[in-house]
């Protein structure tokens, strides 16, 4: 009996031994506190999650580095600079930089060169020469240069031609940075993990420059969880700042996560038992917000939880805390853009003078064709100087003997020319605080890009003779004390407008009453587009915005709110505010070949009558529309007295998402509308939008994407409503009737003409009672 009783005992001894060695963590809180030491009930502060460290044998981890996948490197000269956030163990432990590209066959590879910073130290100074495929340069990097938070990160190209002289010839050279072959690759086993709440800025990107979120919450469809779980996403959002970022829910998969994705789990133990068995103890008496290992994959996941829901809403404010440092009420000095450009791009509010070195930017001399650098400043969402404005670049640069007359410097504002310099005169020149006026035509609520280029034309390069594409010899120069000057401008906004939106967060950002959020269903799709669309907001604002659900359009009244759903399942209400035709309810989306024979006969009628209308003097009258436009400039949207009210809008076919934005009925709050024609285009065609290089081509009244062709499209605001944001003061009313009457040039030249003859009339009148009469 005692042998059969000690052969069970080492029986279970041993088969203990591997389910020990699977518990990577303790997950015993480091500092309990006293209510809990004294067992008397649960914590008010979410318990921290902290992982014990587990060296092992594992291949080395990858930070992808490129922030919006693929990079071009254009033209003969390119400098990019951004950063990438390590965490204490990345940043300590060693790593490699890995660079593969591939460029175009005109590039000379004995005098083009492809360069590598990190933290402003050279890591690579490599001859461009790789043609016919991609190759892949690894370097080591010096000990102790990483370090700990965000890491300058610049790629330098300078390309010539093989053998053309021409300026056309310097749009052929490229150099093409493979996403996928470009990252920091660590060698250690801690690298991997995340610890701290911080460590969540170190997420960063996959191989096509995207960042994901994947939450996991098994009590998706719980009603109260909705609000908890947009407030999670917005504080992540605005924690990670990367340029790219999307969410998606489910209820029960969690599979391996990637590099630049991170699995959040949200739920109560009982929840969440299933899915991950090493939770936290002190999540069944407390709210716990922290990362731990998932010892099916060995990656890091982030578990919000608590024994309640209201103890998870607890948790969750915890994380989103600090990224309510800038409040509606705060005004920012920068707009953070040092993810996907460095550096932060400065907010000006009003008169404001930069020098170069403040952006950035470097004395830098050439010895090409073509020279293009560009910075970023930001504006805020009343800005309102579209029609008259102009800024002012004092360019301090020098051009050498060589240059021709006939070369020029240009500058483009959001990749719109803004403002053309000729160089007249030969013999070569210094240039100190050339004043060069950028028409503010162009600007946008957000961050712009401003982009200076100079174009060089030289006696050699008609020539050509061999070798010449290859002189070192500066024929011009651009220098770090020239200053971008940005005047006052008028401070006043207008609704609706997606570009306010997109690039501010606005008004929702500067609101201090919770938005109205309606969801036509709560269901992974929807709640993924909630969240990411969301999340885009919270980016541009600064800070997340609070948010509360309707189940119910009644409910909201005149209040701000979104709503996101199906077209179809949207209120009559909304579509009719929105200017959005009924009929699109039930006909976006459908297959058009089953509406071939389905014309009307009122749609017959108006088709035969635009072609009556049309023939010869319309098209007569469009060509000198276009040429008066091209010329002077003005439009016959700008020859009117009153604003043209807004026609009824029908998205096409191809359309998979629509966003609309209006006033609420009675003008004291604005709607947004975020529909599509299912729950997954939903999903998807959000998800595509949020892509930085699409969202900030959001603007007007209606803005459609297309995800088939990623083509965005936007219906221009005809009628739209003043809404002040600045204490009344007569300069900037002064400033706000400029920019009003240089829209609406026919109200000026009318108003100007009845002054004209009032003063006509006040001098006759004064004439007639001075001087001798008879």
């Amino acid at each position: 009996m005692m042998k059969s009783v000690l052969l069970a005992l080492i029986i279970l001894v041993l088969q203990s031994f591997p389910l020990r060695a699977q518990a990577p963590f303790d997950m015993t809180p480091e500092q309990p506190t006293a209510e809990e030491e004294t067992g008397n009930g649960a914590a008010s502060q979410p318990a921290v999650v902290t992982p014990t460290a587990q060296p092992s044998e594992t291949e080395a981890f990858k930070r992808y580095l490129l922030p919006n996948g693929n990079l071009d490197l254009n033209g003969e000269f390119e400098d990019r600079a951004w950063s990438v956030y390590l965490t204490p163990q990345q940043a300590a432990t060693g790593a490699k930089l890995n660079l593969g590209y591939q460029n175009s066959i005109f590039v000379a590879p004995e005098v083009s060169r492809l360069s590598v910073e990190v933290n402003d130290a050279k890591i690579a100074d490599e001859a461009v020469r790789s043609p016919d495929s991609v190759s892949d340069l690894s370097f080591n990097l010096p000990k102790d240069l990483l370090k700990p938070g965000s890491n300058l990160i610049r790629l330098r190209a300078h390309q010539r031609h093989r053998t053309d002289c021409t300026i056309e010839s310097t749009f052929q050279l490229w150099s093409n940075v493979d996403a996928e072959k470009t990252y920091l690759s660590f060698s250690g086993s801690d690298a991997q993990g995340l610890q701290s709440l911080d460590d969540i800025r170190a997420i960063g990107v996959d191989d096509n420059g995207l960042t994901r979120f994947n939450f996991v919450v098994p009590a998706l469809e719980q009603p109260s969880a909705t609000i908890p779980l947009m407030r999670l996403a917005q504080g992540l959002a605005v924690f990670a700042d990367m340029p790219n970022q999307s969410f998606s829910f489910n209820t029960r998969s969690m599979a391996g996560t990637k590099p630049g994705e991170l699995t959040v789990l949200v739920g109560t133990p009982a929840e969440l038992q299933p899915l991950l068995a090493s939770l936290p103890a002190s999540a069944s008496s407390g709210p716990v917000a922290g990362f731990v290992e998932d010892p099916a994959t060995g990656s890091p996941v982030f578990v919000v939880s608590g024994p309640t829901w209201q103890a998870i809403g607890t948790a969750i404010e915890s994380v989103v805390a600090p990224t309510e440092v800038t409040g509606p009420a705060t005004r920012r000095d920068v707009i953070t853009t040092q993810r996907w450009h460095s550096p932060d791009a400065p907010f000006l509010f009003s008169d404001t003078r930069l020098r170069f070195s403040q952006l950035g930017f470097k004395t830098e001399e050439f010895s090409g064709r073509r020279f293009r650098t560009d910075f970023t400043v930001g504006v805020p969402a009343d800005f309102y100087a579209n029609a008259y404005g102009e800024a002012v670049i004092l360019l301090d640069a020098a051009y050498s003997p060589t240059v021709l007359p006939g070369s020029h410097i240009d500058i483009y504002v959001n990749g719109n020319i803004a403002s053309t310099v000729p160089i007249t005169s030969s013999g070569g020149g210094i240039l100190r605080q050339l004043p060069i006026n950028v028409t503010m035509r162009h600007f946008r609520p957000g961050v712009n890009t401003i982009t200076i280029e100079a174009i060089l034309e030289t006696e050699d390069d008609k020539l050509c003779a061999p070798g010449a594409t290859g002189s070192e010899t500066p024929r011009f120069a651009l220098f770090d004390s020239s200053e971008f000057h940005m005047p006052d401008f008028a401070r006043i906004a207008q609704l609706p407008n997606l570009a306010a939106s997109a690039g501010t967060g606005f008004p929702y950002g500067r609101s201090q009453d919770a938005t109205r959020l309606y969801l036509d269903r709560i269901d992974a799709d929807t709640l993924s587009a909630a969240a990411t669309f969301l999340g885009r907001l919270a980016v541009g604002a600064g800070h997340p915005i609070p948010v509360e659900t309707v189940a119910s359009p009644a409910l909201i009244g005149s209040r701000s709110a979104i709503f996101i759903g199906a077209l179809s399942q949207m209120p009559q209400t909304v579509l009719t505010q929105m200017n959005i035709a009924e009929a699109s309810r039930t006909t976006w989306g459908s297959d058009p070949g089953g509406q071939a024979d389905a014309v009307t006969t009122e749609a017959a009628v108006d088709a035969w009558r635009e072609k009556l209308r049309g023939g010869v003097w319309a098209g007569w009258i469009t060509a000198f529309e276009d040429w008066v436009k091209r010329n002077f400039d003005i439009s016959l949207s700008s020859l009117r007295f009153a604003p043209v009210s807004e026609s009824s809008f029908t998205p096409s076919n191809e359309t998979s998402l629509l966003v609309a934005q209006s006033a609420s009925l009675d003008g004291s709050g604005t709607w947004s509308l975020v529909a599509a024609p299912t729950g997954k285009d939903l999903h998807e065609s959000v998800q595509a939008l949020s892509a930085q290089d699409t969202w900030m081509q959001l603007a007007g009244h209606i803005t459609t994407y297309q995800r088939g062709t990623k083509t965005v499209e936007t219906v221009p605001i005809n009628d739209f409503d003043f809404v002040e944001t600045q204490p009344a003061s007569l300069s900037n009313y002064r400033l706000i009737a400029a920019n009003w009457l240089s829209t609406n040039i026919l109200t000026y030249a009318v108003l100007l003409t009845a002054l004209s003859v009032l003063l006509g009339l006040a001098t006759a009148m004064l004439l007639n009672n001075l001087g001798r009469r008879e």
